[in-house]
């Protein structure tokens, strides 16, 4: 028999594995922030972006899911993080909104901005949509000033919109950006995007001279990316964690929590490490070996597993995966911040489509990248370009 417990686990789970497809599709970001340093002449930038733009709408339309899924499976997370830390969700998605904007307009007869303009929104959502997102993660693992108290459902004095959530600082989410480890984080999915650009450009690009360039721009992203992320896991390793206190779901402060949890759940702890070598591995042999052009495959895998294994040790074995500084008890975990039973139920069951939908993307995927991209490709075949 389904249990309530075992469909609170399974969505987290599945909010899990978006969070770490989102992560892996973020190479579009990444692209999008080198247009203009690596691609030297015009015909080089319009490659770069159409590159790209067979893309951008995969990371757009998993941006969209993953706020969804959390709405429809965690509604008080949605409430309590969008309706409090909205500046910073503001900015993201506006960040996203300019990226649409920009692929659709920039060639469009009496469009309202030059192309390069447009490609410089385009920079701006690979700077600081990757960045906001990566600070927005880590307040997971560093917690959030906010208060809750479910009984303003009942007691509102009259009120026909009960506050139930309330955001305790008036920088309202900007106040991540003072937490070092929030910074860390940021930068790291920041450079990891683009590094993973680097990977994909190798794997798609027929042009000799933007391929020449992506040797020496692959280990300048990707050794930063190592560092900070290294700094953040190390950091939140040892650092004490929130946990919940089985029965009574009294949150508190547990030395290494974190840490703790990968030894205590021993298949994430091998996952993680399994993932920290895929991406290790496309990354090194691609350096190593010029012509090799799958590292964004296995960098990628190693992403989607990476991503998801840091999101499961934040929800699961009694951890508070959207914690409260300004009030432990406030603090959201996988059950007191779910949707009920019979919706999880019922959500469940039109889950079950999503193996079809994983084949269609596949196959999308697959369909668009028959061949090498060339300019000159774009220039004479392609009606489509951007």
């Amino acid at each position: 028999m389904i249990t309530y417990s075992f469909l609170q686990h399974y969505w987290w789970f599945l909010i899990s594995l978006l969070a770490g497809i989102l992560s892996f599709l973020l190479f579009v970001q990444g692209g999008q922030s080198m247009i203009f340093s690596l691609g030297k002449t015009e015909d080089q930038r319009r490659l770069l972006v159409n590159v790209l733009g067979k893309k951008w709408e995969y990371t757009f339309t998993t941006l969209v899911t993953f706020g969804g899924a959390f709405f429809a499976s965690f509604p008080l997370f949605y409430s309590t993080s969008f309706g409090g830390a909205y500046w910073v969700w503001m900015l993201i998605l506006f960040c996203f909104t300019i990226q649409a904007v920009s692929y659709e307009y920039q060639n469009k007869p009496g469009r309202f901005f030059s192309t390069n303009t447009y490609r410089g929104f385009l920079f701006i959502n690979g700077l600081l949509g990757t960045f906001l997102l990566g600070a927005a993660i880590a307040t997971f693992f560093t917690g959030s000033e906010f208060t809750v108290n479910k009984q303003n459902i009942t007691e509102f004095g009259g009120q026909l919109s009960p506050v139930i959530s309330q955001w305790d600082n008036p920088l309202h989410g900007l106040e991540a950006l003072f937490d070092v480890r929030n910074w860390l984080f940021g930068l790291a999915v920041f450079f990891l995007a683009r590094t993973l650009a680097v990977l994909f450009f190798k794997n798609r690009l027929n042009n000799a001279e933007i391929e020449g360039r992506l040797h020496k721009l692959l280990a300048v992203n990707a050794v930063p990316f190592l560092v900070f992320f290294l700094a953040f896991v190390i950091w939140t390793l040892f650092a004490s964690g929130f946990a919940v206190k089985p029965g009574t779901n009294e949150v508190f402060m547990e030395s290494m929590k974190y840490l703790n949890n990968l030894f205590q759940m021993p298949l994430l702890l091998i996952c993680f490490l399994a993932g920290v070598v895929l991406v290790l591995f496309g990354i090194i042999k691609s350096f190593l070996k010029d012509s090799w052009r799958k590292g964004i495959w296995y960098a990628g895998a190693g992403t989607i597993t990476t991503v998801t294994t840091l999101f499961l040790v934040a929800g699961y074995n009694g951890t508070a995966y959207y914690p409260s500084t300004s009030d432990l008890q406030s603090s959201l975990t996988i059950f007191n911040s779910s949707s009920s039973f019979f919706t999880l139920k019922v959500m469940s069951l039109v889950s079950l489509l999503i193996p079809f939908i994983a084949v269609y993307i596949f196959y999308a995927w697959r369909a668009l990248e028959k061949t090498h991209t060339s300019i000159e490709e774009i220039n004479e075949k392609d009606s489509h370009a951007y």
